[in-house]
C-alpha cells in the first residue's frame, strides 16, 4: 500500500480538483456506502474546500439505507453531472456495467478515474483507470480506505470509524469471513470509540415481504443438478437475486446461479459455500462470472464466493454455458 494515498492526492494536485465525483454500484450496500462516507472524509482532511458528491443510480439497498439514517451523507441516484467532475473515484466496483444506464457516461469521461476495489479486477476497468487499487486478500474496500487513513497518518473521526466497522461487518457477515488483518482493523476502530453491540443492530434490519417471497420464489423454481458430486442449482426471481442465492445455499447447494431477465436484459448472482470454493478452487467472479459475462456481451465479477453477471441474450443459454463451465473446471476436483 506504499505511496498509494500519495498518487491520489497528486492526481487531485494536478487536476487542481475542486468538484470529486465518488461512485458506488446499482443497489449499493454497506461495504459501498461506508468507504465512500470514510473516503470522502479522507479527501476532506487533504483538500477542505474540494466538493464532493456521492452517487449510486437506481437505489442504495434497505440495510445501506438504515446507515444513512446516522451517517450525515447524501447519495443521490439520479443521474450526476459527470462533465463537471475533476475527478472520479469506482468504490467496491469493479465493472462499469454495474453502473447500469450511467456505464457509457463513463467510458467516454475525460477525467481521471480512481478505483477503490476489493473484488478481482477487470480487465475492461483497468483500461479506464488512471489509478487501480485493488486489493483482493481484503474482505472489504471498508478495510482499504483504512489502510489509506494509517498511510496518511490519520486517524478516521468516530463517525466514520464507525461507517468502517458497519462496510466489514456487513462483508464479513458479522466477522465469519474474517481474518487476522481484519480483527487489527477492527481493533482500532474500537480503540476510536466503535461500539460494537450498539452498532451492529443497524444491520439487523428485518427481512421485508417482497425478498421473502423472492426467496421462497427461487427455491420453488429451483432446478438441481449434481456436477461431479457438487451440488449446484439454478433459479430466476424478478428481484432479490443474490438474496435468493443466499437462500439457496443456506438450505443446502453449494453453488447457486439465480437469474432475471426482462427483455433481453440479462442479470445473474451467484453464491457458493467455502467448502465448494476451498476444495475446487473455483473463484467465481475471476473464473464463471467473468467468461460468462463476456458471453453476454456484457460484464461479470466479484468475489471468490459471491460473483455477479450483467450481459444480454437469454437467460437458459446463460445457464447453459455456467454449466460447461462448471464441468469443464469440476472434472479436475470432483467431490469425495
Amino acid at each position: 500500500m506504499n505511496g498509494l494515498f500519495h498518487k491520489i492526492t497528486s492526481i487531485l494536485e494536478e487536476r487542481r480538483a475542486r468538484f470529486a465525483l465518488i461512485l458506488c454500484h446499482q443497489n449499493a450496500d454497506p461495504d459501498a456506502i461506508c468507504s465512500s462516507y470514510a473516503l470522502s472524509k479522507l479527501l476532506k482532511y487533504f483538500k477542505p474546500e474540494i466538493e464532493i458528491q456521492v452517487a449510486s443510480p437506481e437505489s442504495v439497498s434497505k440495510v445501506s439505507k438504515a446507515i444513512l439514517e446516522r451517517l450525515p451523507m447524501d447519495v443521490i441516484n439520479d443521474e450526476p453531472d459527470f462533465n463537471r467532475a475533476d475527478i472520479i473515484f469506482m468504490i467496491d466496483t469493479n465493472t462499469i456495467q454495474q453502473f447500469g444506464e450511467w456505464s457509457e457516461n463513463i467510458r467516454n469521461i475525460s477525467s481521471p478515474i480512481i478505483v477503490i476495489d476489493h473484488h478481482a479486477p477487470h480487465p475492461e476497468t483497468k483500461k479506464i483507470a488512471t489509478l487501480y487499487i485493488c486489493r483482493e486478500e481484503l474482505s472489504s474496500t471498508c478495510e482499504i480506505v483504512y489502510s489509506l487513513f494509517r498511510e496518511a497518518n490519520l486517524k478516521p473521526p468516530k463517525d466514520a470509524a464507525e461507517a468502517l466497522f458497519l462496510g466489514i461487518a456487513f462483508d464479513t457477515k458479522h466477522f465469519i469471513l474474517a481474518d487476522g488483518s481484519t480483527f487489527k482493523t477492527i481493533a482500532d476502530l474500537v480503540d476510536l470509540g466503535v461500539k460494537p453491540q450498539e452498532i451492529l443492530q443497524i444491520l439487523t434490519a428485518p427481512m421485508d415481504l417482497s425478498e421473502r417471497i423472492a426467496r421462497l420464489k427461487a427455491c420453488g423454481r429451483m432446478r438441481l443438478m449434481r456436477i461431479y458430486g457438487w451440488i449446484v442449482v439454478f433459479s430466476h426471481v424478478g428481484s432479490f437475486q443474490s438474496s435468493a442465492a443466499r437462500a439457496l445455499i443456506d438450505v443446502g447447494a453449494n453453488l447457486a446461479i439465480v437469474g432475471s431477465q426482462e427483455r433481453n436484459e440479462i442479470s445473474i448472482s451467484m453464491r457458493s459455500d467455502n467448502e465448494f470454493y476451498n476444495k475446487t478452487g473455483i473463484h467465481l467472479g475471476r473464473d464463471l462470472a467473468n467468461p460468462l459475462g463476456e458471453f453476454l456481451n456484457g460484464m461479470g465479477g466479484g468475489h471468490s464466493t459471491s460473483a455477479g453477471v450483467n450481459g444480454t441474450g437469454d437467460l437458459e443459454t446463460a445457464f447453459k454455458y455456467a454449466i460447461k463451465i462448471l464441468r469443464e473446471k469440476l472434472k479436475h476436483c470432483p467431490r469425495q
